[in-house]
């Protein structure tokens, strides 16, 4: 795994994995703890996630397990990003938010691949996964069943009747 961190890839898993006795800060500095060291400075890094996430500079000594589903989202994309990724695999991240933690949720990935940062998004939401994709893969038990630019996907009358219920 530490090689992988080197590499600049950095997942973010389905369900958050967040310690809950850790309060938002302590999550911050573990996601540092095998940053890639080209780039910037943890300070600058920090400043950075609480720019994306400005509730969690407000919440930093709160501990994650008492933060609501969205915030704890937030968290665990933030931990990602200090480790300076140049690729950030997102699993799930829609999964059980409220719908405007979806709308931020959507912004950010949108953001964070406006900087140049490759995201590998693995999403259930398949009309969020093809807004936010440049390419698009229709998975069906583990095999891939459909591949396409996004907005050809979005418009195939097959992902819009299986997946979209249009």
């Amino acid at each position: 795994p530490h090689d992988i961190i080197a590499l600049g890839v950095v997942q973010v898993p389905e369900g958050r994995l967040l310690f809950p006795d850790m309060t938002v800060y302590e999550h911050i500095e573990l996601g540092a703890a095998r940053a890639r060291t080209d780039g910037l400075t943890f300070a600058q890094r920090v400043e950075w996630v609480h720019d994306l996430f400005p509730i969690l500079l407000e919440r930093r000594d709160q501990k994650a397990g008492t933060m609501s589903g969205g915030q704890q989202q937030m968290l665990a994309i933030a931990r990602g990003l200090m480790a300076n990724p140049r690729c950030l695999m997102l699993d799930e991240p829609s999964l059980g938010l409220a719908p405007i933690m979806v709308d931020l949720l959507e912004d950010t990935i949108r953001s964070l691949n406006e900087t140049g940062m490759t995201v590998l998004l693995v999403e259930q939401r398949v009309d969020l996964a093809l807004r936010l994709a440049k390419r698009g893969y229709v998975l069906e038990t583990g095999k891939v069943v459909l591949e396409d630019a996004a907005a050809s996907l979005l418009n195939d009358p097959r992902v819009k009747t299986a997946y979209l219920g249009i």
